[in-house]
């Protein structure tokens, strides 16, 4: 059994985040989007996109949560509001949600006879009440998937009327395909700032790779932190997350607790191994371990396509194409031009 303090030695690791340079250009994006609301009458908004896995809820939390540690800011203010497409995928329900989100400004009144006669108005309402100055809409995607051009339309001229009226920017956060809300003519100006998060890849930057697990090697409960960076961990840790941020810190995760299970000084190769025969057991996947092979029979695959939409399929459960991997190479193989 893990001890009260191994677990929450468990948590922060669980909770820690990688400040890399892309993340500090989008929190930099975030930063002036709030700065800029109050002396433009167009807000500026932003798209943030990128696939499954790669971080894109985990950075926007942590963005919320330096800005309330780094400013006073008290009960009646909500300064970044974070929400997410509710289940019902459409703009009303998603506006419901949003004042949901708000919580101790007004949300309660959607109970009240009479709540539906203007949603959107309400929302302004209440945004400008908790005094927002970002509103962050995750899994964006989700709201204008499987719709009409004419429905797309009308999400975006409902988003435009909340952020001129409220005056507040909307950064759009979702998968690849989040993108089509560019396609309409209320917002592909005001789409002014645009980032994309994609996975990590050994071909394009093998060094971006060992610097981020030395970043998170960091975070870990010991007196030196392990040598994630080396080759003998990070060759077969990106095999075995093939890129996926996501992937990476649950195989980490595990290490570590079962590190901590066995009160080890320090991370080693045996802990990720045996966490990988846990993970991966079940799952079709090469029965060989990397964390057992030699590195230069490792097999290697990275996403070579990002999952789409294709709104021509025949049927909606085709819409949605899952992302594509390479063929499996060993390192040399990967690396040679």
């Amino acid at each position: 059994m893990l001890s009260p303090h191994q677990i929450e030695q468990l948590q922060r690791f669980s909770d820690c985040f990688v400040m890399h340079p892309l993340v500090k250009d989008i929190f930099n994006d975030f930063d002036e989007l709030r700065l800029n609301r109050l002396f433009q009458s167009d807000q500026q908004c932003m798209l943030l996109t990128g696939d499954t896995g790669v971080g894109k809820s985990h950075l926007v939390k942590h963005y919320k949560k330096s800005v309330l540690a780094s400013q006073n800011y008290g009960r009646e203010s909500m300064p970044v509001l974070v929400s997410r497409i509710s289940s019902g995928k459409g703009l009303d329900a998603t506006l419901t949600q949003m004042l949901a989100d708000l919580d101790h400004f007004g949300s309660y009144q959607r109970r009240k006879r009479g709540y539906a006669t203007d949603l959107r108005k309400k929302l302004v309402e209440n945004l400008t009440k908790a005094q927002v100055e970002l509103l962050i809409i995750n899994e964006f995607q989700e709201l204008i998937e499987f719709k009409t051009g004419s429905e797309r339309q009308d999400i975006a001229n409902g988003l435009k009327y909340i952020s001129e009226e409220a005056k507040i920017p909307i950064v759009l956060v979702g998968m690849p395909w989040a993108e089509k809300i560019a396609d309409e003519p209320q917002w592909s100006s005001r789409l002014v700032r645009r980032r994309k998060l994609e996975y990590f890849s050994l071909q394009k930057d093998i060094k971006f790779f060992r610097q981020y697990l030395m970043s998170l090697a960091k975070f870990m409960p010991f007196d030196n932190p392990p040598k994630l960076e080396d080759k003998n961990f990070a060759i077969p840790l990106f095999a075995a997350c093939k890129g996926e941020n996501r992937l990476l810190k649950h195989l980490l995760i595990e290490s570590l607790k079962i590190a901590l299970r066995k009160d080890a000084k320090n991370l080693d190769i045996e802990h990720v191994t045996d966490a990988y025969d846990l993970i991966f057991q079940n799952e079709n996947r090469p029965s060989s371990n990397p964390f057992r092979q030699s590195l230069d029979n490792i097999l290697i695959s990275e996403v070579v396509k990002p999952s789409r939409y294709n709104p021509n399929a025949i049927s909606s459960e085709d819409m949605l194409v899952a992302r594509e991997f390479s063929t499996p190479k060993t390192l040399a193989q990967l690396l040679t031009k």
